[in-house]
């Protein structure tokens, strides 16, 4: 990066202080600035990195690109601009030699499906003979190499660093979940999508965007900002499809099963054992289990269409492909030698929940129970707690309401919230440990029963009081089933 090549992208309104002899690394975190850096300063929703600008100084910083320029150290550039926020993504992709231009990329949103949706379309990838990465809230996958996921979309600097290295692997497409938060923030500015793809909005993230208004206008962020060789793969049957569609410049190709739209779909069977729907012409069978898996399976199945391969090729891949773990996540051993069938699933909204409980419903046997297991994260919107416990009060057997991630709440208020859900409790157990409430549902069990394990999915901690603790449901339920097996089954009080 030349300072002319950073002027032209920057085009700043003013320019004080000299020309630096180099230009090192962007970055939007003083403590990172080394010799040389170049800083730049993004005003946060709870921190202003203008604030930071002195620290950047000393740490050896030659550029600063900020919105008020204060500064006439004789010794430092200063770049002002109108907006440092809409600038990074771009600047940050430049600065790594534009690695999303060298790769197909998928960008998936919506409230619901994004992890199941993405991983399915990367697990087909790989068999069809691409050479894709993952990006999403699971686990990133940098090549061959996986590493943990903090967000679900990374900032715009530590995105670029990643796709870098993805082009260096040799990965010729990316999978990628894009949050509404990442999509307010502009953190995928600067990324050209290949194909776009809407899964659904409900109920979600509200304490962030206030109203379904402005979470709606966040997930249509992505889909105005395609061109016209790009696709978008949206699903009509979910209410805001219109809205998203609207003024989208991409070529759209929407998908229902319930009306005649550009891909007409069926569920021909539904069973514990899997799925079997109709794309088209097109049969696809799958060991993934509801209604709301034939939606995630439509989505990856035209996705990969979208990227130029034939329905069949697609159809035969699918038909192997495990899904995302820790959603809907049949726990081994469940459901032989007497044990209840335990099932763990990361629904943690109301519009997840209802959609994973009413499929339980839905397939299991006449005289099967279904026990679900569930309870609400601390520091989020409190609304969704009491209507989580109407979902699971409709289609449930018997209850445990207990901990999620109670993070900086009490975990006792949160279940109070959760509690004034319930029309009638007497089917609903209070149980706050959570390992305790995991147990105890599957000691009490039988081979009648169905357990939903819901909330947590694959996350292997648990946040409490600020810190992460060790902690996995399909873990404790693999524990507690063979602790079953072992007949040392305990009483859980």
């Amino acid at each position: 990066m030349t300072f002319d090549q950073l002027i032209s992208l920057c085009k700043p309104i003013d320019v004080s202080g000299p020309e630096p002899n180099t230009i090192g690394a962007l970055t939007q975190d003083s403590r990172q600035v080394e010799e040389g850096s170049v800083f730049i300063a993004i005003k946060g929703f709870q921190v202003d990195g203008h604030t930071f600008i002195d620290d950047a100084i000393d740490n050896g910083a030659s550029v600063i690109i900020c919105e008020e320029s204060f500064y006439t150290d004789k010794d430092v550039c200063v770049l002002e601009v109108t907006d440092t926020r809409s600038l990074v993504g771009p600047l940050a992709q430049a600065f790594e030699g534009n690695p999303a231009d060298k790769m197909k990329v998928i960008g998936i949103t919506g409230t619901n499906g994004k992890t199941t949706v993405a991983t399915l379309t990367y697990q087909a990838l790989q068999k069809l003979g691409a050479k894709p990465s993952l990006l999403g809230t699971v686990a990133k996958r940098i090549g061959e190499k996986e590493v943990e996921s903090q967000l679900t979309t990374s900032d715009p600097i530590e995105l670029a660093a990643d796709m870098a290295k993805m082009v260096e692997a040799g990965s010729t497409h990316l999978v990628m979940e894009v949050s509404s938060h990442a999509l307010d923030q502009k953190r995928v500015d600067g990324i050209d999508f290949d194909v776009a793809a809407f899964t659904n909005l409900s109920h979600d993230h509200l304490d962030y965007h206030n109203n379904l208004k402005s979470y709606a206008a966040s997930k249509k962020i992505l889909f105005d900002n395609l061109d016209s060789q790009a696709t978008a793969v949206i699903n009509g049957d979910d209410k805001q499809a219109n809205f998203i569609a609207m003024d989208c410049p991409a070529n759209i190709i929407d998908f229902s099963f319930k009306k005649a739209l550009a891909a007409e779909c069926q569920v021909l069977s539904n069973t514990i054992n899997g799925l079997v729907l109709r794309i088209g012409k097109t049969i696809i069978e799958s060991p993934l289990v509801g209604t709301f898996n034939a939606y995630n399976l439509s989505e990856a199945f035209l996705i990969c269409r979208a990227l130029g391969y034939k329905d069949k090729e697609i159809a035969d891949t699918l038909e192997s492909l495990p899904g995302a773990a820790g959603r809907l996540e049949r726990i081994e051993g469940s459901g032989q030698h007497g044990n209840p069938i335990v099932l763990v699933d990361y629904a943690h909204t109301p519009d997840a929940l209802e959609n994973v409980a009413s499929t339980l419903a839905d397939i299991k046997g006449e005289n099967q129970e279904l026990h679900i297991v569930f309870g609400c994260g601390g520091n989020r919107d409190k609304t969704k707690r009491p209507k989580m416990a109407k979902i699971a009060e409709e289609y449930a057997d018997r209850i445990t309401v207990t901990s999620d991630n109670p993070r900086d709440e009490e975990p006792d208020a949160i279940i109070d919230d959760t509690m004034e859900g319930f029309k009638d409790t007497e089917p609903v157990e209070r149980l706050t440990d959570r390992r305790k409430a995991i147990e105890k549902a599957i000691y009490d069990g039988n081979p009648n029963t169905m357990i939903l394990i819901a909330g947590k999915g694959h996350e292997t901690y648990q946040e409490i009081a600020g810190e992460r603790h060790d902690f996995d449901d399909r873990q404790i339920a693999r524990e507690a089933l063979g602790h079953r097996n072992g007949n040392s089954k305990n009483e859980v009080s």
